[in-house]
């Protein structure tokens, strides 16, 4: 996901939408982009603020297809693209996280928990970055948010099944009320910690600390 604008990054997403900002020499989309393109055969990136120059950027570093979200909330393109329709598990990433992506992982978990609808990844909390806690047992979400504190905060990163959320909730345009909606539904998972070290880049002071 790479649509959104970067207001808490200006002025440095003035000129350049903020994927393309550059940490330690790539630019913050192609980090993932490059763990993933040996390991999963299409990869579809959503685009909004300067989509143009962002689509032409991710399409040379291996994307295979991008949605025009401009406008739209971040999870339009779940219920209103082709992307409906896919019956298999779909990771989802926000373009701001620095993270080596264990896809093992990722895949182990979701199979152990049964292929629920939408399992999120938590992270233990990383000082200096705001994030939503996750509480609940059992691997299912009662809270996600940022009231309710607990030792784990949602990373960005999930597994889902367009096909059984689209089944499953009405059709929404933002994460949170998708979220919302699986949680009333008690279908929204959680796996395991995720076990490596996770940061997010969202402000200029990230930014800097993640070039140190």
């Amino acid at each position: 996901m790479a649509g959104g604008r970067g207001l808490r990054m200006m002025p440095m997403t003035t000129s350049i939408p903020k994927p393309m900002i550059e940490i330690e020499g790539e630019t913050l989309i192609s980090k993932s982009l490059i763990q993933l393109k040996t390991r999963i055969p299409t990869i579809g990136i959503t685009v909004g603020y300067q989509g143009a120059a962002l689509a032409k950027h991710v399409i040379e570093e291996g994307a295979s297809l991008v949605f025009n979200t401009d406008g739209q909330g971040n999870c339009w393109w779940l219920f209103n693209t082709l992307m409906k329709h896919l019956d298999e598990p779909v990771l989802v990433l926000t373009c701001d996280n620095i993270v080596r992506l264990d896809l093992d992982f990722i895949l182990t978990e979701y199979l152990r928990l049964n292929s629920p609808p939408c399992m999120v990844i938590p992270v233990k909390p990383v000082k200096g970055i705001d994030g939503d806690y996750i509480t609940g047992g059992n691997n299912i979400v009662a809270s996600l948010g940022r009231t309710n504190i607990s030792q784990q905060y949602c990373s960005g990163i999930q597994l889902l099944n367009p096909a059984i959320i689209n089944r499953l909730v009405s059709r929404v345009d933002d994460f949170n009320e998708l979220w919302d909606s699986l949680i009333r539904l008690e279908k929204l998972s959680y796996s395991s910690i995720y076990p490596y070290n996770w940061y997010s880049v969202n402000t200029i002071r990230q930014f800097n600390e993640a070039n140190t």
